[in-house]
């Protein structure tokens, strides 16, 4: 099975930072049977990678501002990503690197995490680092939705 994680974020933005903790986890205890890509706050550096891996399932993990209490996590469907107009410090749309990935991909899943503190130079806050662990720690055996509920 090819399985690509693609962490997306800034980690001198406090919260925003997620992404970039969890590669940073997995490069030094990988889990499960996936393939890490740092996006950073560039992600769509990682198209012909990706595209060139052709997996069975991509997992983007980015900080989200879906509205909920700081480190809560849930399944956003990449469909409505653009109608949500959730909050991104990224330079591209993520629905559109989605969109442009769904053909090479068998499944795309984004996976959000509700920051607390976005901001440069603040530090990540307690509940988005275990928000984080959670997120590692359900890579390995991962099924589905990774027992995520959708948002």
């Amino acid at each position: 099975m090819s399985n690509v994680l693609l962490c997306v974020g800034n980690s001198m933005m406090g919260d925003d930072g997620a992404g970039p903790l969890l590669a940073e986890m997995c490069a030094a205890a990988p889990k499960g049977d996936w393939q890490v890509l740092d996006g950073g706050s560039a992600p769509e550096r990682e198209v012909a990678a990706i595209r060139e891996m052709k997996p069975e399932c991509l997992l983007i993990v980015d900080a989200t501002d879906m509205g909920l209490e700081p480190g809560e996590i849930r399944i956003v469907d990449p469909d409505d990503i653009a109608e949500m107009f959730l909050m991104t410090t990224h330079n591209m749309p993520l629905n559109y690197l989605i969109e442009q990935l769904k053909e090479d991909a068998g499944e795309v899943i984004f996976l959000g995490i509700q920051p607390d503190i976005v901001g440069f130079y603040y530090p990540m806050t307690e509940k988005v680092k275990a928000a984080t662990e959670v997120v590692y720690q359900r890579l390995e055996g991962w099924v589905g939705d990774g027992g995520f509920e959708r948002l």
